[in-house]
């Protein structure tokens, strides 16, 4: 089963490359520990990433995103872009849970040039989606290491394996201090 097709929508995103039990992942309620993730992806994350497998193995790559809250407030839009040597490529992602169940898409999702979100689960500072793109199935996995940093992994599923294809680690830009501020006239 080839994987370049994945490589392209994946490389824009959430890489955070982690071997992991390839059985389907069972949706659970939410946490208020998942909602302080969601919470704590908000603000601007830069950094870089480097495809691991494939045909562009070795393809190191720079991402800027913008991350906000989903609006159910159980989920994340991430938009940006991410930039090999002089030629940048838009890239942005949604998903929500709702009712137990993750779904959303990177980019324009499985019908365009992206992928689908077609469940997941929160576990301890991690999140896992499962992704899937025509007949290629895998998973990404979004780890905070703290509150300023974000590592991010896609996996895809050949011979009952989960590969690494993409890795990436981002730095949160800026600060995020909670604090509201306004003018009076």
């Amino acid at each position: 089963m080839r994987i370049g097709p994945f490589i392209r929508p994946a490389a824009g995103f959430l890489a955070f490359l982690v071997s992991l039990n390839a059985a389907p992942f069972a949706a659970h309620a939410g946490s208020a520990s998942e909602a302080a993730f969601y919470t704590n992806v908000v603000g601007k994350w830069a950094g870089g990433g480097e495809i691991v497998a494939g045909k562009f193995k070795g393809t190191k790559f720079n991402c800027l995103f913008e991350g906000s809250s989903a609006d159910s407030g159980a989920g994340i839009a991430i938009d940006g872009s991410c930039r090999v040597g002089v030629f940048s490529q838009p890239m942005s992602a949604s998903f929500k849970r709702s009712g137990g169940r993750y779904t959303g898409k990177f980019l324009d999702g499985e019908a365009g040039e992206g992928m689908d979100i077609v469940g997941g689960r929160y576990s301890a500072s991690k999140l896992i989606v499962n992704i899937r793109r025509k007949d290629l199935n895998g998973v990404m996995v979004a780890r905070h290491t703290d509150d300023d940093k974000l590592n991010i992994s896609v996996s895809v599923r050949v011979d009952n394996r989960l590969i690494p294809v993409i890795g990436m680690m981002l730095d949160r830009r800026g600060g995020v201090d909670n604090v509201v501020t306004s003018s009076v006239k």
